[in-house]
């Protein structure tokens, strides 16, 4: 009985509330299995729903791949949130990266693949003019390129914490590898003026 009342619950929830958990429970099985793993059948198994209601939510297993990148892609942009505390910003994308492996490696394939940069990170000129800002007052003789350096502090943020975890620090328990990249991040910011 509980199993048809729970069946029931998930078929009369709204489509948004609906969609949100379909990619949430997307995101868990790729985590948990890989790339690989994630298929219509697999989806609607993981999440009680048949295929017909997923398929109404994702036409094919590469909509869903979209949506698992774009979901992927806010969790990050809101860890590069300009109104967060830096500290917060950068422990909450060290803590993504590292707690989702094979969410990264999506993002990361889309995020290096042609496009534009401002579809994919819709703060990007913000983040560069703050940046440009910053940079200029610490070296005003100097020819500097905000873009540049935001294409490296991202790149950094995105890749260096899974070296750290894969290469370097094997074994190491995930908040401390967070703790120690943080801190010499902020070390980095704070030497080229970019934070106080």
């Amino acid at each position: 009985m509980q199993k048809t009342r729970t069946a029931t619950r998930k078929r009369n929830r709204g489509f948004e509330e609906t969609h949100q958990s379909l990619i949430e429970t997307a995101v868990r099985l790729l985590s948990e299995k890989g790339v690989e793993a994630l298929s219509v059948s697999a989806l609607a198994r993981e999440a009680g729903l048949n295929r017909t209601t997923v398929y109404y939510h994702f036409p094919s297993r590469e909509a869903m791949l979209v949506a698992v990148k774009e979901w992927s892609t806010q969790q990050i942009t809101r860890g590069m949130d300009l109104d967060a505390p830096q500290i917060d910003r950068m422990a909450a994308i060290n803590h993504f990266v590292l707690a989702n492996p094979e969410l990264i490696k999506l993002w990361i394939d889309d995020f290096i693949a042609p496009g534009e940069i401002r579809e994919r990170y819709p703060r990007w000129d913000e983040l560069v003019s703050g940046l440009e800002a910053s940079l200029k007052a610490r070296y005003p003789d100097e020819a500097v390129d905000a873009e540049v350096y935001a294409v490296m502090m991202m790149a950094s943020a995105i890749i260096g914490p899974r070296i750290l975890q894969n290469s370097v620090a094997r074994g190491e328990d995930i908040d401390r590898i967070s703790e120690r990249f943080v801190a010499e991040h902020r070390r980095v910011l704070r030497r080229d003026g970019i934070i106080g």
